[in-house]
């Protein structure tokens, strides 16, 4: 990728910068590569410090390793980095160091499962067509919107090579821009951040389609683009469900499943809550872009439902797809708590009969959790908001008969390899309530 330009970030408590240029996915001299030595092997492809033997004390951070065994067997090869609690990232246990052609054949075979077999080509411009591990290049995730490849780095590592990938997937799929950035987990775990990098005359916003319906991918002013793929297919079946219907899309951020209810799924009327002003600006233009009419609501979903309960107001179907609320194990129980007390309160809004899909993008919160999480909350779906509610000044319609009818993930974009099954991060469990 040629030309590119950054923009300035702040980087938190004044911390160093760590080396960010851009290198060559093929190291010049394989055999001085320095040697990385495991206490025993492992399938996984994230390995943490506690189980590598020994680091020699030259290695910089994000460099490229030979990883041994301590009998001095050879183990594979892989991208080092002492200061994150994931010091090695495997990309390879072939004998043979990764090379041009073993490089080609992984973003190749990537975009052959996204076209060839998934054939998404056919519905979407928009899709992941690199998951990380799932496709065996962890530290790394690439999103195409239409003509853009949008590429996030969660290791030193593949930040520092990312332009190279770019440009040979580019190459392949046939795009004409790119936008580089780190995760915010690169900042705590992998001890540097960076400005992102852009091609030139990179366009701020791009729309794309998914089942003929337009949205709006933005690139300027945040993290994210506003436009998640991996909720492409659960967007498709809920539209399916809401012809005629009264919908409620909670945490709507940019409108995704909202506009999709309306356009694909002809519902009655639709309701989006989102409390943050900029993706619901998004969300507005996404309706326009389609000509469809919804209700969008600048609100905190909390106090929002509460009203909406206290008015004996009902949908016959409510989404609710909270932003990820369990970063680390030390969050686990505070996000259980907020997932149980969000959907305590939506399944209160769904008529009996109606249909509730609840998600979490939690990787931290298994899908049993999860389900006997939703099943807490449907027997105290009735109780006082707080204990400092007085009961007659909340309306109590008592624990709810739920069925759960599915269970589903992200689309097939977002493959899960089985030596990384944590990467398993989004779940939905889709209900009847009574």
């Amino acid at each position: 990728m040629s030309g590119t330009s950054g923009r300035r970030r702040h980087r938190p408590n004044g911390r160093a910068r760590i080396s960010t240029g851009q290198r060559p996915l093929i190291e010049a001299d394989v055999a001085a590569l320095p040697v990385v030595t495991l206490k025993t092997p492992t399938p996984h492809p994230n390995i943490f410090r506690k189980r590598i033997q020994d680091i020699p004390g030259d290695v910089q951070p994000g460099s490229c390793v030979a990883v041994r065994l301590p009998d001095d067997s050879h183990f594979g090869y892989g991208y080092c980095n002492s200061q994150s609690s994931i010091a090695l990232r495997m990309i390879s246990t072939q004998s043979d160091p990764p090379d041009v052609a073993y490089w080609d054949r992984l973003l190749e075979r990537a975009v052959r499962l996204r076209t060839e077999t998934l054939k998404l080509d056919e519905v979407t411009n928009a899709c992941r067509l690199v998951n990380g591990e799932g496709d065996f290049l962890p530290g790394l995730v690439i999103d195409r919107y239409d003509d853009v490849l949008s590429v996030e780095a969660y290791s030193l590592a593949m930040f520092r090579r990312a332009e190279a990938i770019a440009e040979r997937l580019a190459n392949i799929v046939g795009t004409r821009h790119t936008i580089i950035r780190t995760s915010p987990s690169s900042e705590t775990h992998e001890g540097f951040d960076a400005d992102p990098l852009t091609s030139n005359e990179l366009p701020p916003t791009v729309n794309v389609q998914e089942f003929g319906t337009r949205f709006r991918v933005a690139f300027e002013g945040g993290h994210k683009t506003g436009f998640f793929c991996d909720q492409r297919d659960n967007r498709h079946r809920l539209a399916l469900e809401c012809e005629g219907q009264s919908v409620l899309d909670l945490c709507s951020y940019t409108g995704g499943f909202a506009v999709q209810a309306m356009k694909l799924g002809r519902a009655a009327d639709v309701t989006g809550v989102e409390l943050d002003r900029s993706p619901l600006e998004l969300a507005k233009a996404n309706a326009n872009l389609n000509q469809v009419r919804v209700n969008f609501v600048c609100a905190d979903v909390f106090p929002w439902m509460r009203d909406m309960i206290r008015n004996d107001r009902q949908f016959d179907v409510v989404v609710l797809d909270p932003p990820k609320l369990i970063h680390s194990r030390d969050e686990l129980e505070e996000g259980k708590r907020a997932h149980f007390d969000l959907n305590r309160l939506a399944m209160q809004l769904v008529r009996p009969g109606g249909l509730m899909v609840s998600f979490t993008c939690s990787g931290l919160l298994s899908r049993e959790e999860f389900d006997r999480l939703l099943c807490s909350a449907s027997r105290q779906s009735g109780a006082p908001l707080t204990e400092a509610t007085p009961e007659n000044e909340f309306p109590r319609r008592g624990p709810r008969d739920v069925q759960i009818i599915d269970r589903t993930g992200p689309g097939g974009d977002h493959p899960v390899a089985t030596n990384c099954p944590e990467s398993d991060y989004l779940k939905a469990t889709w209900m009847r309530l009574y």
